[in-house]
């Protein structure tokens, strides 16, 4: 597979690239910092200096085209104000949706939050956050495009287990590695049971593979 990760450069994102490069499919990271291109070089990936923020849906477009999935994984990051969560966490996972409808690239898997099913009930320090995640979320679910949205409990630097639990009722709360999460994104790319699915994941006792292919709408 040809995979695009926009927020390659992130936690989640780098492990997901160097999953993807080791089992030999195409892993391109979308980073903000040209030096991040030499990093994802030495997981096996391929770095391409994009900016979310200040480039636009058509020049994304021309970075996806030929790609089988996207991946949303970027985000505004701790310590940022409501307003870049609002250009980043919702405009750039829009912009990728806009990229991917117009460069034909029908696979679209989202790295949301838990909370975003209700953000109006977050913690007010949450909200625009959630908020941000909840309205990218809706407009992913109301594309075209085969779309997953998988939105991942309070992420750790522990070691992954390579064994989750996931669920498709919404509202629950736990911790999971953030290589566990890697692992299931990697699962979902090529799990038709994944497509048309929101869940939320933790880290539980069920093998990422068996956990995925017993996805199924709520």
């Amino acid at each position: 597979m040809d995979v695009v990760v926009a927020g390659g450069g992130g936690k989640v994102g780098r492990r997901l690239l160097g999953l993807l490069a080791r089992d030999g499919h195409r892993a391109r990271g979308l980073v903000r910092r040209p030096e991040q291109v030499d990093e994802l070089g030495e997981l096996g990936a391929e770095g391409v200096a994009f900016d979310l923020e200040s480039s636009g849906a058509e020049e994304l477009a021309e970075v996806v085209r030929g790609a089988d999935a996207v991946v949303f994984a970027a985000g505004a990051g701790a310590g940022s104000g409501p307003q870049r969560k609002r250009t980043v966490d919702l405009g750039g996972a829009v912009m990728l949706i806009e990229a991917a409808q117009a460069a034909g690239v029908g696979r679209y898997v989202m790295v949301s939050s838990i909370g975003a099913q209700a953000p109006q009930e977050s913690p007010e320090q949450m909200r625009p956050y959630h908020q941000a995640k909840a309205e990218a979320d809706e407009a992913l679910a109301a594309s075209d495009l085969h779309w997953t949205i998988v939105r991942p409990g309070r992420l750790t630097d522990d070691p992954g287990t390579g064994r989750v639990r996931v669920s498709t009722a919404l509202g629950d709360s736990a911790d999971v590695p953030r290589d566990d999460v890697a692992a299931v994104l990697a699962a979902c790319l090529v799990a038709e049971a994944a497509v048309g699915v929101t869940f939320e994941l933790f880290g539980g006792d069920v093998a990422v593979d068996e956990a995925v292919a017993g996805l199924a709408p709520a």
